[in-house]
């Protein structure tokens, strides 16, 4: 293998992931990313918004923020989490990756522009409609995004989910996000929490091919979310 390979661990609802973009961003510049979705609310773990999580999440998007720079918006914060009709359900997003990846290889792009419109915008990105309007947004035609993404919120994208959580195991990992790099010698954990909001020094990193003596500690960053929720 001449070129590394990032493996991104990640769950499009998970907030620490959110404030991981930028990096995710600068790497894309230097070497392939390969993006694994974890499925941190899908299936029994999706959860309704309610109150109790409202106040849950919001001291730690405050520090996500602060550690970041991520934006966290009025119409999330006042509107989303005040929306007690919602549900929070990373299935449909990472269908959506998947749907995206299938047909333009955009999935990456996609996951960005999904994270804005939850964040920020405070959209509901498991709503199929929803995330036919974000396709559109990064160019992907509504209606081929629309059939894509029918087969894929199903087997495969529940296949995904799977293979990534076996991925994690055999990683050791235990928490979105996760990084990896792939070389020819072998696969090298990375934690990015020295990282976070130094997404130039991310790229200086990565750009000097992750020397062992610092390649980071070889388990979880205190800067995730756990393998079912954003518990920290």
């Amino acid at each position: 293998m001449n070129t590394p390979t990032l493996h991104y661990i990640h769950d499009p609802l998970c907030g620490w992931c959110y404030g991981a973009a930028p990096l995710v961003k600068a790497a894309r510049e230097l070497l392939p990313v390969q993006a694994h979705g974890g499925g941190m609310m899908a299936g029994p773990a999706r959860r309704p918004v309610t109150a109790e999580l409202r106040a849950f999440v919001l001291p730690h998007d405050r520090r996500i923020a602060q550690l970041s720079g991520q934006p966290f918006g009025a119409a999330y914060r006042d509107g989303l989490l005040n929306d007690t009709s919602a549900v929070l359900d990373s299935q449909p997003p990472i269908a959506a990756m998947l749907a995206a990846d299938t047909l333009a290889g955009r999935g990456l792009d996609l996951l960005a522009r999904m994270q804005t419109a939850h964040y920020v915008e405070g959209r509901r990105i498991a709503d199929a409609a929803v995330l036919e309007e974000l396709a559109t947004d990064i160019g992907l035609d509504r209606e081929a995004f629309a059939t894509t993404l029918r087969a894929a919120n199903g087997e495969a994208v529940q296949r995904h989910i799977g293979d990534t959580r076996a991925l994690m195991q055999r990683l050791g990992v235990h928490g979105f996000p996760s990084f990896a790099l792939e070389e020819a010698a072998g696969w090298r954990l990375i934690d990015i929490g020295p990282f976070m909001g130094r997404p130039a020094e991310f790229t200086d990193w990565l750009r000097g091919r992750l020397p062992a003596e610092a390649g980071g500690a070889a388990g979880a960053s205190p800067l995730q979310c756990g393998p079912d929720a954003c518990d920290l």
